[in-house]
């Protein structure tokens, strides 16, 4: 028989009424939110940078794709510095390393060279991005197995995303020193950026530099801070010069870092026989 109560909650309505809507969703701190506005702002400054390429605000455009790289290169240590890493933060950063590093630098130099030369340069800049993209694909199953040695962790298998994207706009800082960007140079440019494409995804050793900040002896961190505001100075006074010279000391350095792991692999080698 209904005599028109409600049955008997012993939790009282105010318990009822909670377990009604589902779980209370738990509070997120600003500290754990921080790292992913900043990839966040990466992604926002890559796609600005497609924007003003098609706007053939070409200076603009590159700049913001070296913002992206910046800040791509600060939310992974603002993460650790806050210990506010998560899976979501990792799985983000890769997302946006795809637009940032990819499609991004891809698009840029088609618009600025690349279309010269037309489906040979399209297909420079697809071969790019995709290259990329499968880079950043064996970098997140590699980084899972936890099978290799310490020293491995100074390299890298392939030249890494933002190394990728710095050095696939070499031609656009030529351009901006005064290259002519006539369809011989677009054609050049176009085997040159599928090159890079092919060196992402190769299992060439390249040296990823991560020990080099882990400790610094006393006697050179002044030196180290003067060489920082140094490189700093040239690279807002004289932007383009200074990317071309990086890009080329990068350049030069890639056989040298895969010699090195090879010296290193074979130490290891015999003193695991020996062992």
């Amino acid at each position: 028989m209904d005599t028109g109560f409600s049955p008997f909650d012993p939790h009282g309505p105010e318990k009822s009424s909670e377990r009604s809507r589902g779980p209370r969703l738990r509070d997120i701190s600003f500290r754990m939110m921080l790292p992913n506005v900043i990839t966040t702002l990466a992604i926002c400054a890559g796609l600005t940078g497609v924007r003003l390429a098609f706007e053939q605000r070409f200076e603009l455009a590159v700049a913001m794709v070296l913002l992206a790289a910046f800040l791509d290169g600060v939310d992974g240590r603002v993460a650790r510095l806050l210990k506010s890493t998560s899976k979501f933060g990792a799985q983000m950063d890769s997302l946006a390393d795809i637009v940032n590093f990819g499609v991004a630098p891809a698009l840029v130099l088609y618009v600025y060279l690349l279309d010269q030369v037309r489906s040979f340069g399209w297909i420079a800049a697809l071969v790019y991005a995709i290259a990329a993209g499968l880079r950043l694909a064996r970098f997140n199953v590699m980084a899972e197995q936890q099978s290799k040695a310490a020293w491995q962790s100074d390299y890298f298998i392939g030249i890494p995303a933002p190394g990728g994207a710095l050095l696939a706009l070499f031609p656009i800082y030529l351009g901006f020193l005064g290259v002519d960007p006539s369809p011989g140079f677009a054609y050049v440019a176009s085997a040159y950026t599928m090159l890079i494409g092919f060196l992402m995804v190769s299992r060439l050793p390249v040296y990823s530099g991560k020990s080099l900040g882990q400790r610094i002896r006393r006697d050179l961190v002044f030196p180290l801070m003067l060489v920082i505001v140094l490189y700093v100075g040239l690279l807002l006074t004289y932007m383009w010069e200074t990317m071309t010279v990086t890009t080329v000391l990068y350049l030069i350095s890639l056989p040298f870092g895969a010699r090195a792991w090879q010296k290193r692999y074979g130490l290891a080698a015999r003193k695991q026989d020996v062992e």
